[in-house]
């Protein structure tokens, strides 16, 4: 109705936050947990690393021994690493991050096991 100043069904007043708003984050309860968190981005990163590198020497015949050992080696830190911060993980979403990180390592790792690992 024109000249109301009521909000509009599905919106949030000023000054109050919309109840339906998800924030995503790795902190349970408002306790800032930043070694865990570290861990977590240790992880998914190692993993992505292995497993962009993996994917170059699977489809590049000609890559050079460096890649090879790079995607072995950052698969099987973030695999190892990923097993900790499970273990000792708080929340659900630090968990989806972890094994995230842990399964591109793992592949990864394959494909750079199958394409020469450590000796290249």
């Amino acid at each position: 109705m024109p000249g109301t100043d009521m909000p509009s069904p599905g919106t949030a007043s000023a000054g109050q936050a919309d109840p339906r708003a998800q924030h995503i984050t790795l902190d349970r309860g408002g306790k800032r947990q930043l070694t865990l968190n570290a861990l977590a981005a240790v992880t998914i990163a190692a993993g992505l690393v292995s497993f962009v590198v993996g994917m170059i020497v699977r489809n590049e015949p000609s890559a050079s021994a460096a890649l090879h050992v790079t995607a072995t080696v950052t698969g099987a830190v973030s695999i190892v690493l990923g097993l900790y911060v499970q273990m000792i993980s708080a929340t659900r979403t630090e968990r989806i991050v972890v094994v995230t990180g842990m399964i591109a390592g793992f592949v990864g790792a394959c494909l750079g096991l199958a394409h020469g690992g450590f000796a290249g």
